[in-house]
């Protein structure tokens, strides 16, 4: 035998030493307890089982999460997102072959032993004192108690030098570590069997990179399940345990080390006869290398959900919400990163579609001319159900897609659950003014003056609580109507149909800025980047900035004679455990009378009718339908309209910048007028849809509130001269809380 070299000979003794002093710690400590020891290791190591649980419980792996929506009447996943990327799968899920595989390669004895494999301590201990490479002798039972308790770092810790620190810890080449190691890996045997804890294995190990657990290995680097894997991918992700950064097959680089260590481990299972000859010689012939490894495109996170990708993001956004997941944040935070959940989530993956591929034809991603943003926001009248949240722009947060056609910005929502700060949404805001109106005893069929008039500054035109009794103007006002020119007098139902400013304005006049913007606050109404509602008279024209979801959520407490639902993502949710879980419990509050909403309905039909200024977007299906357009500045245009069943609010705009919609045409439609085309077939294939429609009749509002029994126009009055020291100012300094001048609001 040829003289060993000193390192090499320090190495065998201190391996004989620490082998063997685990072998006789185990010997006296797991079979005969009772016996006394005399030596100092053996004394510290009875008192170190002592102070050791049992055993581990193998329980649950962090695994992904799977959101469903509906599709054909059937609920379908559509995106999962997870911390690791895991499925577990049942016994009967694994391919013999991997099963075989992983025995051979770790632990031939695996059957055969207690937990602790003593022959192969001593076979490690020879080898080691020979001067050959140092061993170990550790079982698979003992590599799972070291696997259970990285991951039980991974569950709990998330300051990341605490969290390395734990997983040293854990797989520290130490004494102790082996003796605790090994307790706990008696333990396992006593409480599971050997298919369990063969099959806790194979769920639990890594990969590489993020792919954990055979079943997401068998899709990542083969593209097929765990139950499918020939004989030859089977050892190959066999061999990946080791060295899973090596010997991954994900990266060509890893070929080569993959193939010789997967056809060791097929040598292995030929010698103990797991399989045949002629298995051998077909998977030894297998090559590892672009003919044979299929990886499968990344599927973690909402930018490679199969469809409605901000909606995904959304629902995400929201899990600190659910309290099926826990009764905290952090429990609800933390149950999400364990996985394994199924979220049965609100949307409508076939309504979806439709809105996705309009929002596509009339307002492309791909505009180059400005930044063209739109929209479209579906929720269930009665419900707050989310059905519909689709956007011209590809949701991307990876920082990988075209920046030109793709956002991280949900401009559904707000900027808590989207980063998206809102735009203004124009006259759709009369709403509130609308309500107000009918609140104070007034009626829609009322008279209001349209004319153009002039507010001097410092004038107290305009009746505030909240301010000491009246609007401080700090400069003149003359707000102007769409058409350019004074009305005249006119109803409201008038004024609503062809959007007057005007009239609103005058409406305002008689009522209370502070009460109309609370009224739009009653009915869930708030600015997207959080802001206070603005409150000053171009207020009442759409300078405050809520989302699209926002608006229809509101305009849907119409729909729902006055019922004000909040909206909501998520049904339910399905645990690890099997367990149904609650989803978003539905919150809703009844903010408006039957008799109110009825009317505002009423009033807001006249839009969608003929010589409305949303009538294209009627479908004329024989579906009632009430709504209102918006424009703001010729800069953001909007729409949100409503059936008994469903309420949608379109957006179509300018995500930066201002580029005047009114002199810019997409499709030879112009910009600003966008908003009713996309508007109809969605409304048309939501009220076709056997889940929403076809709505029926909205309730009829009572004589009062068509008619005031309080209130009478006072006799018109010629229209103010500007002053001829300021000149015609269209506003600025107007209570709006972005300094914009109020400008036309159609």
């Amino acid at each position: 035998m040829p003289e060993a070299k000193p390192t090499s000979l320090l190495r065998s003794i201190l391996g004989l030493l620490g082998f063997s002093a685990l072998a006789a710690v185990l010997i006296v400590a797991l079979t005969a307890p009772a016996i006394v020891a005399t030596s100092q290791v053996t004394n510290n190591a009875a008192g170190l089982f002592e102070n050791l649980p049992d055993y581990v419980k193998i329980g649950n792996q962090a695994q992904r999460n799977l959101l469903y929506g509906l599709r054909g009447g059937e609920q379908v996943p559509f995106a999962q997102n997870y911390d690791q990327n895991r499925q577990e799968v049942a016994w009967d899920a694994v391919s013999p072959f991997v099963k075989d595989a992983l025995v051979a390669a770790e632990d031939v004895r695996f059957y055969h032993h207690g937990g602790v494999d003593l022959a192969g301590i001593a076979r490690a201990t020879v080898n080691n004192l020979t001067g050959n490479d140092l061993q170990g002798a550790s079982t698979i039972e003992q590599q799972l108690v070291k696997q259970l308790a990285i991951q039980e770092a991974v569950a709990t810790i998330r300051d990341p030098k605490k969290l390395e620190a734990a997983k040293a810890k854990a797989q520290a080449n130490t004494l102790d570590r082996k003796l605790k190691e090994a307790k706990l890996a008696v333990g396992l045997e006593k409480n599971y069997t050997k298919h369990q804890i063969l099959l806790a294995y194979l769920n639990i190990a890594g990969f590489g990179g993020n792919t954990y657990g055979i079943e997401a290995a068998a899709e990542q680097y083969y593209s097929t399940t765990a139950a499918k894997l020939t004989l030859a991918q089977a050892a190959s992700l066999v061999a990946v345990v080791q060295q899973p950064p090596l010997r991954n097959p994900g990266s060509s680089a890893n070929w080569e080390r993959n193939k010789a260590r997967r056809d060791t481990i097929l040598a292995t299972m030929l010698d103990k006869k797991m399989i045949t000859n002629t298995q051998y010689a077909e998977a030894i012939a297998t090559p590892v290398d672009a003919t044979t490894v299929k990886i499968s495109p990344a599927t973690n996170g909402c930018s490679y959900a199969s469809a409605a990708k901000s909606f995904c993001d959304y629902v995400i956004k929201n899990v600190k919400n659910l309290p099926g997941l826990g009764n905290t944040t952090a429990d609800r935070l933390a149950a999400w990163r364990r996985g394994g959940n199924a979220v049965y989530t609100t949307i409508d993956l076939d309504q979806q579609k439709v809105a996705e591929e309009d929002l596509a034809q009339r307002t492309p991603a791909s505009e180059a001319r400005f930044l063209l943003g739109s929209a479209v926001s579906t929720v269930q009248v009665g419900t707050g159900r989310i059905v519909i949240m689709a956007q011209n722009k590809g949701f991307d947060d990876t920082g990988e897609g075209d920046p030109a056609t793709t956002t991280a910005i949900n401009f559904n929502t707000d900027k808590e659950y989207g980063a998206s700060s809102g735009f203004s949404v124009g006259s759709t805001y009369k709403l509130f003014t609308l309500i107000d109106w009918l609140q104070n005893g007034h009626g829609i069929q009322d008279t209001v003056n349209a004319n153009i008039q002039f507010y001097p500054a410092g004038s107290k035109s305009f009746p505030a609580t909240c301010d000491g009794g009246f609007y401080p103007l700090p400069k003149s006002y003359r707000p102007e109507n769409d058409s350019g020119v004074s009305q005249g007098q006119m109803s409201v139902l008038n004024a609503t149909k062809d959007s007057v400013n005007a009239a609103f304005i005058n409406m305002a006049s008689k009522l209370d800025l502070c009460d109309i913007r609370d009224v739009a606050k009653s009915m869930g109404v708030h600015n997207a980047d959080n802001t206070e509602l603005a409150h000053g008279p171009a207020s009442i024209l759409g300078t405050n900035t809520p989302s699209p979801l926002t608006m229809a959520n509101a305009y849907a407490t119409v729909a729902s004679g006055g019922k004000l639902c909040q909206p909501i993502a998520v049904d339910k949710i399905v645990g690890p455990d099997g367990k149904e879980l609650p989803g978003q419990p539905q919150s809703c509050t009844q903010v408006l009378t039957h008799e109110v909403a009825a009317a505002a309905a009423y009033d807001l039909q006249g839009p969608l009718q003929p010589g409305g200024t949303g009538a294209i977007a009627n479908p004329r299906d024989g579906t009632a339908l009430f709504g209102k357009t918006g424009t703001a500045e010729a800069i953001q245009s909007y729409m949100v309209a409503s059936s008994t069943q469903t309420t949608t609010a379109v957006w179509i705009g300018n995500i930066e910048g201002d580029q005047n919609m009114r002199r810019i045409s997409i499709g030879g439609i112009l910009a600003s007028n966008l908003r009713t085309y996309v508007m109809k077939p969605i409304l048309a294939s939501l009220n076709a849809s056997a889940v929403y429609g076809p709505g029926g009749s909205f309730s009829e509002p009572t004589g009062t509130l068509l008619r005031s029994t309080t209130y009478r126009p006072p006799p018109p009055t010629p229209t103010p001269m500007p002053d001829p020291t300021t000149g015609p100012v269209t506003g600025t300094g107007n209570g709006n809380g972005n300094g914009k001048p109020p400008g036309r609001h159609g």
